[in-house]
């Protein structure tokens, strides 16, 4: 259960892009003793994929017990040789919502499993939006992610390490069962590892519906210098855009840092949308123009901070499961300022109301208006949609090992086709 609730004691480090992040994983599964648990939206089987792969092989190999979950629309095209390579040394394969195909094309879109965790012996975690691909390297080229991570030890691993649990036991058995019969062994103590204190904090479709986006609107409104939000997909409710407008106007610093390069064309157009609404209340915007920003990450003053998976559009903030780490640390804090300055200052470009003159006034009150109305309904509609609580399938149980014999994989496109959601 997520209580969302404060834990000291904690350190923290922030890890940006593959580069930092990659290696420290590896490492970590690596040196695992008794568990690695590895949580993902996107696996793909390029380097970045098969250095994980050998690194849970190895670990399987001396005995640590090695889960993996992957998420069906995430990762459709994984080898049969891939899974069997590691199935067949030990490692738990575990698919979410596998779903079936329709004339090649995937159709399970919605409520998708957007998290990416990783818990070792249930002492130390990692949590933030880098998925297993080779696009969140910079040596992939001008569309590698800009993508950030942290890594954390310390009292808050112990609540993470019990959240991975129990996922893996409600996915395989369904919610009667767990409301009956899930217990599960008291969280290993862990000792005091800083001061940082944190709070995780999950998204899901039955009990946690709005979390996230409540404990973004709950820091926005005791905000009182500055607010700097770096989210790739950009399409909040109304109920944060009038938050922002409204700390805007009582002085507050608000900047945000959007896509200037995105991966999909459609996530600036919707951004751009916002931005008369936006300027005009005194927010600056910035756009990352360096190549496709993939971050979720969030400071206000000199104390609060967030990292994780959710992004703050439809997708992550009515139907997807997300996981962010929430923090009150002001050294935390100051490195991620120190990063997020960086990009205003050297790999952005500052909208201006002026770009923004040439557009016919009469189409941007049209526009304005039915993005307004979008904004403030599209929680409750997207709501209404099925609620179904997909289950947990063992992979040699799915189709995805056998869909590269058949041609209906799409290794090349995946990346940019997938993380939209």
């Amino acid at each position: 259960m997520n209580n969302n609730h404060w834990i000291g004691g904690n350190r923290i480090e922030l890890l940006e892009n593959g580069e930092q992040f990659f290696p420290r994983v590896f490492e970590a599964i690596r040196q695992a003793r008794r568990e690695a648990i590895v949580e993902t939206f996107i696996l793909f089987e390029d380097k970045v994929g098969l250095q994980l792969h050998a690194a849970m092989r190895e670990a399987a190999q001396r005995g640590v017990k090695v889960d993996l979950m992957i998420d069906g629309f995430g990762s459709p095209d994984l080898s049969r040789e891939f899974i069997e390579g590691l199935t067949s040394v030990g490692v738990k394969v575990r698919v979410f919502d596998p779903g079936a195909r329709f004339m090649g094309q995937r159709l399970n879109v919605f409520r998708r499993m957007h998290r990416k965790i990783v818990v070792i012996d249930g002492e130390r975690a990692f949590v933030g939006g880098i998925n297993y691909s080779a696009d969140h390297l910079m040596d992939f080229g001008p569309k590698a992610k800009q993508d950030y991570a942290v890594e954390l030890t310390g009292p808050i691993v112990g609540e993470i390490h019990q959240f991975v649990l129990r996922a893996i036991a409600l996915g395989g058995k369904g919610a009667g069962w767990f409301r009956r019969r899930l217990k599960l062994a008291p969280p290993v103590k862990q000792s005091h590892e800083g001061d940082a204190e944190l709070m995780f904090v999950t998204r899901d479709n039955r009990r946690h519906t709005n979390d996230i986006e409540r404990h973004y609107r709950a820091a926005i409104r005791s905000a009182k210098e500055r607010i700097v939000i770096a989210n790739a997909y950009f399409f909040p409710g109304y109920r944060l855009i009038k938050e922002l407008r409204r700390a805007a106007r009582r002085g507050v610093d608000v900047r945000l840092i959007l896509q200037g390069e995105p991966d999909m064309p459609i996530v600036k157009t919707a951004a751009s949308m916002l931005y008369h609404h936006l300027l005009h209340a005194g927010v600056r915007i910035y756009e990352y123009c360096e190549r496709p920003l993939h971050g979720k990450v969030a400071l206000m003053d000199d104390k609060w901070s967030t990292v994780g998976s959710s992004n703050l559009d439809p997708l992550s903030l009515s139907l997807n499961l997300e996981s962010n780490v929430v923090v009150r640390d002001a050294a935390f804090n100051s490195v991620l300022w120190e990063r997020m300055d960086h990009l205003m200052q050297h790999s952005c470009k500052q909208v201006q109301a002026a770009d923004l003159a040439s557009e016919w006034s009469g189409w941007r009150l049209v526009r304005s208006f039915f993005v307004f109305h979008a904004m403030r309904w599209y929680p409750a509609l997207l709501g209404r949609l099925p609620r179904h609580v997909p289950r947990l399938t063992p992979a040699e149980a799915t189709d995805l090992a056998t869909r590269r014999d058949t041609g209906l994989s799409n290794p090349t496109g995946g990346a940019t086709q997938t993380e939209a959601a």
